[in-house]
């Protein structure tokens, strides 16, 4: 049986590694060091560019770039307060940090914008010559410095603005507290230092590579900041996951009497192929992504991908380097009082008896688990699509006190103005009165609490209407003015003049990324469940079982987008994570989470049913196969589930309110799908449909390829005298 895996490409690989240890192990750290030095020298800058190509303020974006380039940029809001703002000795400040401002690089320009009517807050537009999520970072953090240089004696002053957020991101430790819980969670699963540190090196090498290749991606896609985050969040989680499923099947075959070489050949030809085929399917559901069109998600997809490649390849090769080091000692520094209670206990294992308990009652375990997965996705109704801005930050961030301090002065919605760009005719005065007519029909608009003066271009072919809405950037109200613009106002407004207008800004642009994305969302999540069924129909040849994974699937991730609604309302529930306010969620956040989680649901499904079938095809007891699969998987998937709750959980403690709701979602997802899901709806149902479970009918056997994932001993299996083929059909 040995020889015949050792002749499979996993299993060459295996015997390779497992032979050349020491210098899989060297090339690995090579990799390591090349990569953190091609990162630290010739890293490209994150950036990330929000605007809808052919939307009406991606229209609007051009036209600023062509007309009045100085306007299309990105903005930094300086503002300042104090006891009078106009005071010569403020005033004369204020104007040096203008200037030392505007010597900063890729600034444009600064004029000073409009005083609050008691005198006391006042504004710098900083322009910039790139859009503000293209702005250095080093570039904003010298104008960072400039305004709290600036800020004493009496004149306080803050920036503010999408660049400064992007800037003043802080690291909270998560990828720290992560790995600690993780080595936690390895050492009671495993009851050994030398086992549980395994797992955490391959995961720790894997993604310091694949972190330096995601830096040197940054200089031909777009990669926002927040895709390294994900990386780092799914790299770690993943790659301990992997890892841990390899490890296992290694301790077992030693166990049960294998040479430590042959162990390790054993170990990546079984569960390394379940390892490959979880880790295929994330990566292909990350780039479903790029279906979306648009630039950054390219970026998310490549840079999440790349994590999560590279943690595979490691846990493939790495892995049996470090285990030929290792050999028998895999267990030595034991601790005593976490020896391998399983092992006493034989068959009959807590999840063994609980599988029976489940089975005894399946109509009354199925109809509570469903209720629980109701009730968590509820919530999900309430969802609000949108970006997060500047308000949904640390009371403590200069992006959020110049944020509070332009609403204090201005009102909520100087905080996102709408650029009107207005394409002018070249008859003589028409422009002039159509401007007009423009102007006073939107300020006349409920909602609008002003509009400026037109800025015109030099040949007077365009202008920039700016207007500003009385609600927030991300008060749903705004939204609905965009749109009442847009299709009511505007053109009754332009009708017969000749002239052309768009509505731009960053909060237009906000609006349209959602209703391009909302719109697509259930088609990707349709695509993503339809994949997910023809896999595992490949898989587990049977039509009923993956009906059923495709469903429960659904229903974890369900749950999880309900949880994320509930903290993102802010209330009780969203000040236990750490969001105070209501925050809208960018579209792009589920549809990434349902790709993540997409693969990570499907890497407990098949560890989980390839036993139970394997049990099934030896035994032909379908009820004793869901149990004895159960007791065989639940430790393994246990800690599995657990390292991930604890690795995107750990995210909770970031500033980001983005990678807050990401860490909960993922969390949530997963330990409701190792739980309720594992423990509860699958041997439910299971039991409900008995030996249904593995119907395929004849045509559709013969139609199918064979895809043996784990691979499993089906051969074995047939040795003993089980006819798979008539089991299946029967």
């Amino acid at each position: 049986m040995n020889e015949r895996r050792e002749a499979t490409f996993l299993g060459r690989v295996a015997a390779w590694c497992y032979a050349r240890r020491r210098r899989v192990v060297a090339a690995w750290a090579a990799l390591l060091i090349t990569a953190s030095i091609a990162a630290a020298v010739g890293g490209g800058e994150h950036r990330v560019d929000f605007s809808m190509p052919g939307s009406d303020s991606s229209r609007a974006l051009g036209v600023l770039r062509e007309e009045l380039p100085t306007l299309a940029g990105g903005t930094i809001d300086v503002v300042y307060r104090a006891g009078d703002v106009r005071a010569p000795a403020i005033a004369s400040r204020v104007d040096r940090l203008a200037g030392d401002i505007g010597a900063v690089d890729h600034v444009a320009g600064v004029t000073p914008g409009p005083v609050s009517a008691d005198g006391r807050t006042a504004l710098l537009s900083v322009h910039l010559d790139v859009a503000a999520e293209k702005m250095p970072v080093a570039d904003t953090e010298s104008i960072l410095a400039l305004t709290r240089a600036a800020s004493r004696d009496g004149l306080r002053v803050e920036a503010g603005g999408f660049a400064v957020m992007n800037a003043e991101g802080k690291e909270a430790g998560s990828e720290g507290v992560g790995l600690l819980a993780a080595a936690v969670i390895l050492l009671l699963a495993f009851g050994s230092v030398l086992a549980m540190g395994m797992p955490i090196a391959v995961a720790v090498f894997a993604l310091g590579v694949a972190l330096g290749g995601v830096a040197l991606i940054a200089n031909v896609l777009v990669v926002p900041d927040f895709a390294t985050d994900l990386a780092t969040m799914i790299g770690i989680g993943v790659g301990i996951d992997y890892a841990l499923f390899v490890l296992n099947r290694y301790r077992a075959a030693l166990a049960a009497g294998a040479t430590p070489r042959d162990a390790v050949i054993e170990s990546v030809t079984t569960a390394g192929r379940a390892v490959v085929f979880a880790g295929t399917t994330v990566v292909i559901a990350l780039f479903g992504l790029v279906f979306m069109g648009l630039d950054y998600l390219w970026g998310v997809a490549a840079a999440t991908s790349l994590a999560v490649l590279v943690v595979m390849v490691a846990s493939l090769t790495l892995l049996p380097a470090l285990l030929g080091f290792a050999g028998r000692a895999i267990d030595r520094l034991q601790l005593p009082w976490l020896r391998d209670r399983a092992a006493r206990e034989g068959r009959h294992t807590i999840a063994w008896r609980w599988s029976r308990v489940v089975q005894n009652r399946p109509w009354a375990s199925a109809f509570a688990a469903l209720v629980v997965l109701v009730a968590l996705a509820a919530p999900f109704g309430s969802l609000r699509f949108g970006e997060p801005d500047a308000g949904n930050g640390a009371k403590d961030l200069t992006s959020r006190q110049a944020f509070d301090l332009v609403a204090d002065g201005f009102g909520p919605g100087t905080n996102g103005p709408l650029a009107m760009a207005v394409e002018l005719p070249s008859t003589a005065g028409r422009g002039a009165a159509a401007l007009a007519s423009l102007s006073g029909a939107v300020a006349g608009t409920p909602g609008v609490a002003a509009v400026l003066p037109p800025v015109l271009s030099d040949d007077g072919t365009a202008a920039m209407i700016a207007v500003i809405p009385t609600t927030g950037p991300q008060d749903a109200a705004t939204e609905r003015l965009v749109h009442h613009l847009r299709d009511d106002v505007v053109p009754s407004a332009i009708r017969g003049s000749g002239v052309t207008v768009s509505i731009g800004g960053q909060t237009a642009t906000f609006v349209d990324e959602s209703d391009f994305m909302s719109g697509r969302l259930p088609w990707f999540i349709g695509a993503v469940i339809a994949l997910s069924f023809l896999l595992l129909l490949v898989v587990f040849r049977s039509v009923l079982v993956a009906v059923k994974a495709a469903i429960m699937n659904l229903l974890s991730i369900g749950a999880a987008y309900g949880v994320i609604a509930l903290a993102a309302t802010g209330g009780w529930f969203g000040e236990l994570v750490g969001i105070h306010d209501a925050t809208p969620v960018p579209v792009w956040l589920p549809m990434m989470m349902f790709a993540m989680l997409f693969g990570l649901s499907m890497d407990y499904e098949v560890f989980l049913l390839s036993r139970v079938r394997e049990e099934y095809l030896r035994t032909g007891d379908n009820r004793t196969a869901v149990a004895d699969g159960l007791a065989s998987t639940a430790r393994v998937i246990t800690a599995a589930a657990a390292i991930m709750v604890t690795v995107f959980g750990a995210f909770i403690l970031e500033d980001n309110a983005l990678m807050k709701l990401a860490g909960l979602g993922l969390a949530t997802a997963i330990f409701v799908d190792a739980t309720v899901v594992r423990m509860v709806l699958v041997p439910a149902t299971m039991e409900l449909l008995g030996d249904r479970n593995w119907w395929l009918p004849r045509w559709l056997d013969r139609l199918l390829p064979r895809l043996d994932v784990e691979g499993a001993s089906s051969v074995d299996v047939d040795a003993e005298g089980v006819n798979e083929r008539e089991l299946i059909a029967a």
